[in-house]
């Protein structure tokens, strides 16, 4: 039987449907060059913000990734802000001034993200040192990359956490490649296997399981909030596209054309919409759902659009 009814997984599949929809929304329009910044977009990967945002509200902070349109979204930022900040106008989420990689929105509780690979970790543990010393029963969501893991700060910011049994938890979502270098070229061992003198509590989540990772979720809020000592999850999965920019790559053959199948075969839209299927919701529901949201992305985009063009000229 599954542990989630079906409000919620209708409410995760359009959660991770908008965040696709958008980013290919903005993958589509990129070659235009209105968008003044450069981009990394998170199809594949809208897994963790559909389903963390059954989870968090305003009074839970987030810090993020330069990948982290799919993090604002799920945290409830807004999209025409969002758009206005690809077009560096000034009423852009961070005023124009930070481009797809420094998204801020603090009346969501989304306190930045950066470019700076891992530059956010130790801001999060910041926030959280403050949550415990107040004992507010409030989270910070640390998000990464696994490529953040091969960084100094985040092993400091670990260990700090972790003396302080601080509410934090950290979401390392591995895509299993930093840039075009696979992680077994990096690595030569498990995060789990790094982490484990830390005296962290550790989760993994793979194949897409979203309900193991709704599970897993859940746990962790529980332990973080009761100030016994941080969380890591680690969240197997994997970008589309290229790593920075909108368009595909396959042609570089960094990627084993068996490792993209497995993917695409584990794709959350497509596994929760089959789901959804099996629980009578019909298939004409869930297309008028898809045009809903399409139509209102694209509606949004080009008022942006149209707003950057009086504004810069073109």
């Amino acid at each position: 039987m599954s542990i989630l009814d079906k409000s919620q997984l209708f409410h995760i599949f359009e959660k991770a449907y908008f965040i696709r929809s958008v980013e290919e929304c903005i993958a589509k329009n990129y070659s235009k060059s209105m968008m003044r910044c450069p981009t990394h977009l998170s199809i594949g990967q809208e897994l963790v913000p559909s389903i963390l945002s059954l989870f968090h509200d305003n009074n839970d902070l987030a810090v993020s990734t330069h990948r982290a349109h799919g993090h604002y979204l799920g945290k409830g930022g807004s999209l025409w802000r969002l758009f206005d900040e690809l077009h560096g106008l000034d009423s852009g989420c961070s005023s124009g001034n930070g481009g797809s990689m420094h998204l801020i929105d603090e009346s969501v509780g989304f306190y930045g993200s950066t470019a700076i690979v891992g530059n956010t970790i130790p801001v999060g543990v910041g926030i959280a040192n403050s949550f415990s010393i107040e004992r507010k029963k409030n989270l910070v969501y640390i998000f990464l990359g696994d490529a953040a893991t091969e960084e100094g700060v985040f092993y400091e910011s670990l260990h700090y956490a972790s003396l302080n049994s601080l509410p934090c938890i950290f979401i390392v979502e591995n895509n299993n490649f930093s840039v075009y270098t696979d992680i077994k070229t990096r690595q030569n061992s498990s995060l789990k296997e790094k982490t484990n003198s830390f005296n962290v509590n550790y989760f993994l989540n793979e194949d897409h399981d979203y309900e193991n990772l709704y599970e897993i979720f859940e746990e962790s809020s529980q332990i973080a909030r009761s100030f016994l000592g941080p969380v890591l999850i680690e969240v197997m999965t994997h970008r589309y596209r290229e790593h920075c920019g909108p368009n595909y790559d396959d042609e570089l053959n960094y990627r084993d054309e068996r490792f993209l199948e497995y993917w695409i075969e584990r794709d959350i839209i497509r596994i929760i919409e089959d789901r959804l299927f099996n629980l009578s919701v019909s298939r004409s529901e869930i297309s008028v759902l898809k045009e809903r949201i399409n139509l209102y992305v694209e509606s949004e985009y080009m008022n942006s659009e149209e707003k950057a063009k009086m504004e810069f000229g073109q």
